[in-house]
């Protein structure tokens, strides 16, 4: 009777061990899957968040396309431009009056006579001959410009020129206008692949700890399993224990034909058992053959 208590004591014990150690895999096991659900959701977001930065990439690089297949509009707008304008300087000084200097030597003495009076100091009386000569010199340009500008020829290539300008300047304007809004796209994708970046940072760190809850589990499964090994072992020698005690006590003693050696065996096993320390299947079927359970 001592026997079966200390044996359900025992077996009471490793019982509660195993609740235990089964409480601990479960949890460990609903934060396993909480671990799995936020890097799935963090995974998720990244993902999301790569396919809104590509779309911005892609925007970008036809933005990127235009500006280049606009450049190529402006230069050759640009080269129109030097191309009139240098036939424009042309077709003036072939249409310039023989007489007297030409119109751009009379600019270059402007220039000079502006930059003096601008420069020196001069008495009121050389600065009003001054002014003067300014004043007349560019009446004199503005008129030969003007007899120049009513030349046919010389009236196509200044529209020509003009146009090419403007042509040259709007498509300036539009790379200009491209370019921004390309680099605004560039800037958002790259906002857009750190935020990205972060979040995966997130999901491989949720990934570290759910495999770190699942190794934890399922230690924590096996301690459990292993418990309930030892508790089934109890059962089984709580049984033998109460079956022997129905039996004739005849029923107990040896076989006259008994190996001593299986019966100090037995003893030694039963010893062990006393002590506390787990008993394997065969221990347990030496200790029922031997009468000691």
């Amino acid at each position: 009777m001592e026997l079966i208590e200390e044996l359900m004591e025992k077996r009471e014990r490793h019982n509660a061990e195993a609740e235990k150690h089964r409480h601990h895999r479960d949890r460990l096991n609903e934060q396993t899957k909480e671990w799995v659900h936020k890097r799935d959701d963090l995974n998720a977001q990244a993902r999301d968040l790569i396919d809104e930065a590509n779309a911005h990439k892609t925007k970008r690089n036809q933005l990127n396309q235009e500006v280049r297949d606009i450049k190529v509009q402006r230069d050759l707008w640009n080269r129109k431009v030097n191309e009139t304008a240098e036939a424009l300087a042309r077709k003036k000084r072939d249409k310039e009056p023989r007489k007297g200097p030409p119109i751009r030597m009379l600019k270059k003495r402007l220039k000079d006579l502006e930059l003096q009076q601008q420069t020196s100091s001069l008495s009121l009386a050389k600065e009003k001959e001054l002014i003067d000569q300014i004043r007349a010199l560019s009446v004199e340009i503005k008129a030969m410009e003007k007899e120049l500008e009513s030349d046919a020829e010389i009236k196509t290539l200044m529209t020509e020129a003009n146009e090419a300008r403007d042509k040259a300047e709007f498509f300036h304007a539009k790379v200009e206008e491209l370019a921004v809004e390309s680099q605004k796209e560039h800037d958002t994708m790259m906002e857009i692949y750190d935020r990205s970046d972060a979040i995966r940072k997130e999901a491989d760190k949720a990934q570290e700890n759910f495999i770190k809850c699942k190794v934890q589990a399922d230690e924590e499964h096996q301690k459990h399993i292993e418990m309930i090994k030892q508790v089934h072992d109890y059962d089984k020698m709580l049984s033998g224990l109460r079956h022997r005690d129905t039996e004739p006590a005849g029923d107990e003693a040896a076989a006259p034909g008994e190996i001593k050696s299986d019966r100090d065996e037995a003893k030694d096993i039963y010893e062990k058992f006393k002590r506390g320390e787990k008993l394997s299947t065969e221990d347990i079927m030496l200790l029922q053959t031997s009468g000691y359970l």
